[in-house]
């Protein structure tokens, strides 16, 4: 509320249409960025920034708008992700080119019911569960300074600074590497007796930063499945591995076993958590239920507790069924497939509630586990995919004609892609709205509002995907020119559904993940029972199945904010000194996140993989001397910078 009473500005036309404009940009970045490296970038935070700098010269802004705002672009950092299953479609030489209503349809369909799928998740997920959510607790932080800077309070202004200092100075390294005067990563390969291992750590200040966010419980659970995967499971499965490089064996038997493992303790400790979260969801339910009820009957509710209303979610999930009916259908239609069509249909609609609404909520809960943008949602692609299969395996079994078994892998492609639309956007609205809850917004219009993110991003995805695939193509496919983007996850995935149909998947792997994965569930309900730390098993599977690179820096920052925490418990203001500290970290994201939409840009702008490089390859000895010692050193004064701060302002 205003200060006169009168209710804060929301959802606005001006919020809408920005929130939209930037959708479309950051989708078209993130598309072009996964499909040429493999990763994309997290779009909520750099939304936040550049609404506070744009509403901020126009009259009666307010935190609430700038909220909506973030919440429509974060469609594009999640949406962008369903390029980790449609390029599939393309190698395995059943489309052409990216027809404009199907992909359209694939992606907002399974987008639109991930958000409804997440509605009645908020109240059991982000009201009642104590999670960290880095990305939403780091969003909120961006707008509350952003908001509060004006009223020249002095924390106020420390704050803003902390968030400012720390996001030029991960920019600024961020820029470095990509000038190729600083290394990205640090890493060192080598023989462990007759196997392979080694240490590997990007130099990156958001996942640092995200590490410090998430907590010493998380950060010490990925450090287990790190220690697990690469230095466990890595050397016993390269014994006997010929070969000088040792880099590339130990690349190459992580992507073909470790990471299945991996893929076997995350699906068991999913479903651990599904188990585990299935009362407060249902309780979740109920209450969404009541309060329709007392909104019905008249009765004021809370702000903080008006979702959309739960008749309309089930009206809603059931309406859409019916254009993934009509999709299914005409994928199917004058195929070698149409004459079990019927049964192929319903199969998939019973799949997609099923499956789609225990991925809702695994992806939830690993959202507030370790942030939407690090949440291994490839890992959930895999377990969607082989699951996707083996129905068409039970529906129809294997063998046919060559024709056949070609339209049986499109179409396990295309109905994971709309559950994997599902699992992006659910892992995505479930951290908005712990944005929200922070700043005081209103459920239900942000659950409008990432509808409309859906709606925008949709619409962009099939032109640009049409036009990279026309001037550069994908590797694999014939045709494709020297610069084809390598699209990693899509070729993995449509070899996932090829191994399942034809009987041929790694099978082993993951099921000595999921042995394990009941190993670390006992593990970890020892450790409760014991009041000890705990080590969630869905934290040590994300471990196992993230590369080191990623892994080890968010470890390191979760311990590095373990210290900061400790130190600012004794401070005679410690909720000053820990919010100085989750701004830091924030800015640490922000930086380099803001960076990465300029740095895509770029890329598409120039097609050159390195368009800012100043030094070539003669220089990555002494960069990797620059980069680590740099890094360590801004994240040294950039705490010390806190510290300070911390004690000047108190």
């Amino acid at each position: 509320m205003n200060r006169d009473g009168t209710a804060m500005r929301e959802l606005t036309l001006r919020a809408v249409l920005l929130g939209g404009l930037l959708t479309l940009m950051f989708t078209a970045a993130n598309v072009y960025l996964g499909l040429k490296v493999g990763l994309t970038f997290a779009t909520s935070i750099p939304a936040a920034v550049i609404s506070m700098a744009l509403l901020r010269f126009m009259s009666g802004s307010t935190i609430l708008e700038n909220n909506i705002v973030q919440t429509i672009a974060s469609a594009a950092g999640t949406l962008a992700a369903i390029i980790f299953v449609l390029p599939g479609l393309i190698m395995v030489g059943y489309w052409q080119g990216f027809p404009m209503i199907e992909t359209t349809a694939i992606t907002m369909l399974g987008g639109i019911l991930g958000v409804l799928f997440s509605v009645p998740l908020r109240r059991a997920l982000v009201v009642e569960a104590d999670l960290p959510y880095p990305e939403g607790r780091a969003a909120a932080e961006v707008l509350h300074v952003g908001a509060a800077s004006a009223e020249g309070a002095a924390e106020n202004k420390a704050g803003l600074s902390a968030l400012l200092w720390n996001s030029v100075v991960a920019a600024a390294f961020t820029l470095l590497t990509q000038m190729k005067l600083a290394a990205a990563e640090v890493s060192r390969w080598f023989n462990v007796g007759a196997g392979a291992t080694g240490v590997a750590g990007g130099l990156s200040f958001a996942l640092f930063g995200v590490g410090h966010l998430v907590g010493l419980s998380v950060g010490l659970a990925q450090l287990v499945g790190m220690v697990t995967g690469w230095w466990i499971l890595l050397p016993i499965l390269t014994q006997g591995a010929s070969g000088a490089d040792v880099e590339a064996i130990a690349n190459d038997v992580f992507r073909a076993d470790v990471r299945f493992f991996g893929a076997g303790v995350i699906a068991v400790a999913a479903i651990w958590t599904l188990l585990k979260i299935a009362g407060p969801v249902i309780g979740g339910i109920r209450s969404a239920m009541a309060a329709s009820r007392a909104r019905t009957a008249g009765e004021a509710l809370a702000v903080g507790e008006r979702d959309i209303p739960i008749g309309w979610v089930f009206g809603g999930s059931l309406l859409t069924l019916l254009p993934i009916a009509w999709l299914l259908w005409s994928v199917l239609a004058g195929g070698p497939l149409a004459g079990s069509a019927a049964i192929l249909v319903v199969g998939a609609l019973v799949f997609v509630i099923v499956i789609g609404l225990m991925i809702a909520s695994v992806t939830g809960y690993m959202a507030g586990l370790i942030g939407a943008s690090n949440s291994p949602v490839s890992g959930i692609g895999i377990l969607a995919i082989i699951a996707s299969s083996l129905l068409l395996v039970g529906l129809l079994g294997r063998g046919g004609s060559a024709d056949a078994s070609a339209a049986m892998v499109a179409y396990a492609l295309i109905v994971t892609g709309v559950v994997f639309g599902i699992a992006t956007i659910s892992n995505d609205n479930l951290q908005d709205l712990k944005t929200g809850q922070l700043v005081g917004a209103t459920p239900w219009k942000q659950q409008v509002a990432l509808m409309i993110g859906v709606f925008f991003g949709s619409l962009v995805v099939p032109p640009v995907l049409n036009v990279l695939n026309e001037t550069l193509g994908f590797v694999g496919v014939p045709g494709a020119g020297p610069n084809a983007l390598a699209a990693p996850q899509a070729g993995l995935i449509s070899s996932l559904a090829k191994g399942v149909l034809g009987g041929d998947l790694n099978w082993t792997m993951l099921g000595y993940g999921v042995l394990a994965g009941i190993g670390f569930i006992l593990v970890d309900e020892l450790l409760g029972r014991a009041r000890k730390l705990r080590l969630p098993p869905l934290a040590i599977g994300i471990g196992i199945y993230l590369p080191m690179t990623v892994i080890l820096p968010v470890v390191i920052g979760a311990i590095g904010g373990w210290f900061y925490d400790r130190w600012a418990e004794r401070r005679a203001n410690p909720e000053f000194a820990h919010r100085m500290g989750v701004l830091t970290a924030t800015g640490m994201i922000v930086g380099e996140s803001l960076f990465g939409v300029f740095y895509a840009g770029l890329v598409y702008a120039t097609d050159s993989d390195a368009p800012l490089a100043v030094v070539g390859d003669g220089f990555h000895v002494p960069s990797i001397f620059v980069g680590l010692g740099l890094f360590v050193v801004l994240v040294a004064m950039s705490y010390a910078r806190t510290r300070k701060a911390v004690a000047t302002t108190a």
